[in-house]
């Protein structure tokens, strides 16, 4: 692999990330201990050096066995953690995007990281009720601690990524530098928003369930098991549809379908850094080989044209003929208007 710069920051990470939401078995699926060193070791071998966690996988054992496999080599890795879900259940204030949660969650992923500092720290989810500006600053305590190097979203309106980063610009603090979505071919709705957002604060994007729970590799086509139920949205007859393409682009290029749907994501955007996960080596091996293939503009024209994505309000109404007229002094003046920034 080769590797990214993580936004506008010269943080250099692999161009795929490791997650880990499947080490620990506690969740009644996932790896056993030496499956997830053997997962591990295979993401390492391929030249990986980003690791996504959080305090709330596999209740905990996920930090915890990863401290251990990185503990001989703990600067050479890029070791991402989240906060902000529950780690505790009956107190409000285990929970949420507020500084006393903050600071508590952060000592005990510190703790069972068994590690001075963390990488990046995610906020997890956006939980709509701490102000920004209570996040933002006890983020930047974090990092002029040295507890924290750099910070990052998840799962959150691209309004209040826009509001926190300007925010932080505006009084000295640390900015994010990165932002966690769910983002794949069968979830493209990201596109209308979350991605130009990101686009324009130059944030890493970084999405998790490229492969839609594995919908997109095909094995819920061919009868294989897996933990998504038959009602799942994934396993739906348009996910199924979406799949199809999928496995007869990767059968004319020579790829797997993991590997497509993967590197799908990567060419969409040259901020992406796909979030995969495995439970098996081979998986894990399999997944790193979408580093290694390109997609032709035909072969994105098809697979898009399988899921196609409505853009909405403003987006449509913006593009309309008459609005452009108006917009740009006639509708054939836009694309005479050389714009650098695009």
């Amino acid at each position: 692999m080769n590797y990214k710069l993580l936004g506008k920051s010269g943080l250099r990470v692999s161009e795929i990330c490791l997650g880990t939401m499947g080490f620990g078995k506690e969740w009644s699926w996932g790896s056993d201990y030496e499956g997830s060193k053997s997962v591990f070791d295979a993401y390492a071998n391929g030249g990986g050096n980003f690791i996504d966690t959080a305090n709330r996988y596999t209740e905990g054992t996920s930090e915890k066995w990863l401290g251990e496999f990185v503990a001989t080599e703990r600067d050479h890795f890029v070791l991402a953690t989240k906060y902000t879900l529950r780690d505790g259940t009956g107190d409000p204030n285990f929970a949420g995007n507020h500084r006393k949660n903050l600071m508590r969650s952060v000592e005990g992923s510190l703790k069972r990281l068994n590690t001075d500092f963390i990488d990046l720290l995610w906020v997890h989810a956006w939980d709509g009720l701490t102000p920004v500006e209570e996040v933002m600053r006890g983020l930047d305590d974090l990092v002029r601690q040295g507890k924290v190097h750099y910070i990052g979203i998840s799962d959150t309106p691209a309004w209040v990524v826009s509001q926190a980063n300007t925010l932080a610009e505006l009084r000295g603090w640390t900015r994010f530098v990165a932002l966690q979505i769910e983002f794949s071919l069968l979830q493209r709705t990201p596109e209308r928003d979350l991605l130009p957002m990101a686009k324009a604060f130059e944030l890493a994007i970084t999405p998790w369930a490229p492969l839609a729970g594995g919908a997109l590799t095909g094995k819920y086509l061919k009868g294989e098991a897996g933990r998504l139920p038959e009602t799942s949205q994934r396993r739906a007859e348009r996910a199924n549809a979406v799949a199809r393409e999928v496995m007869a682009v990767a059968e004319k290029i020579g790829a797997s379908p993991a590997q497509v749907a993967i590197r799908l994501t990567m060419q969409k955007n040259p901020l992406v850094i796909p979030i995969v996960g495995a439970t098996k080596a081979a998986q894990i091996e399999d997944c790193l080989g979408a580093a290694t293939i390109q997609l032709s503009e035909e072969d994105m024209r098809r697979l898009e044209a399988a899921s196609p994505l409505e853009i909405g309000f403003p987006h449509d109404f913006l593009l309309q003929s008459g609005v452009m007229d108006v917009l740009y002094g006639g509708a054939d003046m836009h694309s005479r208007i050389i714009n650098h920034r695009v």
